[in-house]
């Protein structure tokens, strides 16, 4: 045995030494290895502390030389569904997170308009005279003034109301001077003065005045007239010492405790509404006050150059504060859903190509939804689908819950196997068996003919 030999062997013996010291020492401390594998959590990826979006597989630094930040299994991960968020709450509080109740409530959909007030023409009184004669004396002779029912207008004088008032004195004499006389000339009598009686009433004579006529027994000069309700007077058509006729207005009175409001709605917008719909308004002329009233008739006849239909709506206006000729705002609740699921239309997270929410689920955990909305009226939007009542849904800071949320989605998507590759893999076997059984028959096919005659 030479020294290289003698060498060798001393090179292989310490070898062997070392590698079963090191078996010894694996077998003597299994449960601190398992202590240290089981403290060191699995790194997902890296992540730019300036830009979460940018990610590593391994460690690096960006272009300032700021280490890339690990992110650790089971970090902000959900094993319910993907891209579930876990935030400490003390995170929770600090970024200001807040929720609020997924509610079931009436909604309507809101159309805006500019609308302009008029009176109610169901409460307006053009008075005329029954009869020709001559005004008098004018009891109010100022447009504009607010009048009672029943109160007196003007004093007329006609030959047609004096020769009205002598007959119903002589029928009034002709009765009394019958009333011991049972039989036909009675009834007749009584007849007769209930005829002079319905021609004064006919004339418009007012019920103090014949009382006054049966009290006097003579024919008075002048007549009254009154108003037949309360309003105020928009026109004055006579003055003292005028001729009329029954041609002539009197007067124009218009009551204006409820009045009319004329919007112009465009015909894409008349299917939403219908006779009875909410209207709210405001007007300059009362700011910070908001009107309630209903749509009570649509026009049939659409506008042919605004191609609009006229709506109307009516306004209780009890202090006269509304005022015809005043322009308002309305907006018109339309298409009410007495029974609709909202939530505020700040939750809705829209990405352009669908709507989440995120629902708090407890603990600190805030999963996506995908839902698909309805109508939005009041800071309100309704969804048909992907929340249940009393369900609390995130109204603040969701913005960057949904960052987080994309991200882990996004690293879900890269751990997770690719299907459609396999898929690929699995067709492209597919066709190439195909086209080895079809180059099969084609040899059998040369064969064939070569063996052919």
């Amino acid at each position: 045995m030479n020294k290289f030999t003698g060498l060798l062997l001393v090179i292989v013996a310490a070898g062997l030494g070392l590698a079963g010291g090191y078996q010894l020492a694996e077998q003597a401390s299994p449960s601190i290895k398992a202590e240290a594998v089981s403290t060191e959590p699995e790194v997902l990826f890296w992540r730019n502390p300036m830009n979460p979006a940018i990610t590593s597989p391994v460690f690096t630094q960006d272009d300032m030389g700021m280490d890339y930040l690990p992110v650790y299994a089971g970090t902000n991960a959900s094993p319910d569904t993907v891209g579930t968020v876990i935030i400490d709450p003390v995170v929770v509080q600090n970024i200001g997170v807040r929720t609020a109740p997924v509610e079931q409530r009436g909604l309507s959909r809101q159309l805006t308009a500019v609308g302009h007030v008029d009176f109610d023409e169901e409460r307006l009184a053009s008075l005329h005279p029954k009869t020709t004669g001559w005004v008098e004396k004018l009891m109010v002779d100022q447009t504009g003034v607010a009048l009672s029912r029943d109160a007196m207008l003007l004093e007329i004088y006609s030959p047609d109301l004096v020769a009205a008032q002598q007959e119903y004195l002589i029928a009034l004499a002709n009765w009394e001077s019958l009333t011991q006389h049972p039989g036909q000339m009675r009834d007749n009598a009584r007849q007769v003065l209930d005829s002079a009686l319905e021609r004064l009433q006919l004339y418009d004579v007012p019920a103090h005045q014949i009382e006054e006529l049966s009290t006097a027994r003579k024919p008075m000069r002048s007549l009254h007239i009154h108003t037949p309700f309360a309003g105020r007077v928009m026109n004055i058509g006579v003055r003292e010492g005028q001729y009329i006729t029954p041609k002539d207005e009197l007067y124009l009175i218009a009551d204006l405790s409820r009045v009319w409001v004329s919007v112009d709605v465009y015909e894409d917008d008349l299917p939403w509404i219908a006779l009875g719909d909410k209207a709210q308004m405001r007007v300059r002329a009362a700011p910070g006050r908001e009107f309630h009233g209903v749509v009570s008739f649509i026009h049939p006849v659409v506008d042919r150059r605004s191609r609009t239909v006229d709506v109307r709506l009516e306004f209780d206006n009890p202090d006269a504060v509304l005022k015809p000729g005043m322009f308002a705002n309305i907006v018109l609740s339309v298409d009410n859903r007495p029974e609709a699921l909202v939530v505020p239309s700040q939750a809705i997270v829209r990405s352009g190509q669908r709507e989440q929410v995120f629902v708090a689920i407890g603990e600190g955990k805030f999963e996506p939804r995908d839902v698909r909305l309805g109508i939005s009226a009041g800071g309100l939007t309704q969804l048909h689908s992907g929340v249940e009542v009393g369900e609390r849904v995130v109204v603040s800071s969701q913005f960057l819950i949904d960052s987080e949320s994309k991200l882990l989605e996004a690293t879900a998507k890269m751990m997770a196997p690719d299907a459609s590759a396999q898929a690929m893999t699995d067709a492209d076997m597919d066709m190439s068996n195909m086209s080895m059984n079809d180059l099969d028959m084609n040899d059998m096919s040369m064969d064939d003919m070569e063996m052919s005659p």
